[in-house]
């Protein structure tokens, strides 16, 4: 079993990351989908959904929503949000290297949202690519792909290696390093008597990187944005990097 498979399945991965930011995520899915004009009613699926605050929130916006998640405890939790009106939000167990369309869903789709670094997860460069080929599949003609990653320079360079957590009188600790470009979160703690640890690991992909992949599976960069205010990206200075692309127009 994969690490993500393991960890993103365990109740204690939803203890620590509890608090997440809701205004953050409203906000930022306010000014993106007026960044890029989507009318309202669009479908959109939001890919590696986690417990849906940005499926949710797209849903009150007027978007027909679909999240889709690995993690069968995420999934679980939103089926309680789901509605057929006035349009539809809805949630399934997928696994984002599995193509969505037709297999998850029979119509194409005006945008696919992949948020809050849910992506980096795999070791191999070819379950990178199914991603793309995946999302590109289920994309109407001109829809848009929205890729929210870290950006690998400012991980570096403001890497705190160990921080202590406490939710639910769970003291979680932590500890982050950088191996062969990769960067690794354990996660240590105790409950009921018993010692857990858990890690996560995300490849620290540059921009380059990123956007010759996205190319090679037939899409091209329109904005990158630096931070969920929609700044302009600066390598040494911004904390994200946040990709909107589109699919290339093939030669006549």
């Amino acid at each position: 079993m994969s690490w993500f498979e393991d960890w993103f399945n365990t109740p204690y991965y939803h203890i620590l990351y509890k608090d997440r930011d809701f205004v953050e995520a409203e906000n930022f899915i306010t000014n993106l989908t007026k960044e890029l004009q989507l009318p309202t009613e669009s479908k959109i699926i939001d890919l590696a959904c986690g417990k849906g605050r940005h499926s949710v929130f797209l849903h009150q916006l007027g978007y027909e929503v679909l999240g889709v998640d690995l993690s069968e405890e995420s999934i679980l939790h939103n089926k309680k949000f789901e509605t057929t009106t006035p349009h539809r939000l809805h949630f399934k167990v997928h696994d984002m290297r599995n193509e969505l369309y037709p297999e998850i869903t029979s119509e194409k789709v005006d945008a696919v949202f992949n948020l809050f670094t849910s992506f980096g997860y795999f070791d191999e460069e070819e379950d990178d690519r199914r991603v793309f080929q995946s999302v590109k599949n289920v994309l109407k003609k001109e829809g848009i792909f929205i890729l929210d990653f870290l950006n690998e320079k400012f991980v570096k360079n403001t890497l705190v290696s160990e921080t202590e957590i406490k939710k639910e009188d769970i003291n979680f600790k932590i500890k982050k390093r950088i191996e062969e470009n990769y960067v690794i979160k354990d996660i240590y703690f105790e409950d009921n008597g018993k010692n857990f640890h858990y890690f996560e690991k995300v490849k620290l992909s540059t921009l380059e990187q990123i956007k010759a992949l996205a190319e090679s599976c037939g899409f091209e960069v329109v904005k990158i944005w630096g931070n969920y205010n929609l700044e302009n990206f600066d390598r040494e200075t911004s904390p994200r990097c946040i990709f909107q692309f589109k699919i290339q127009k093939l030669n006549n």
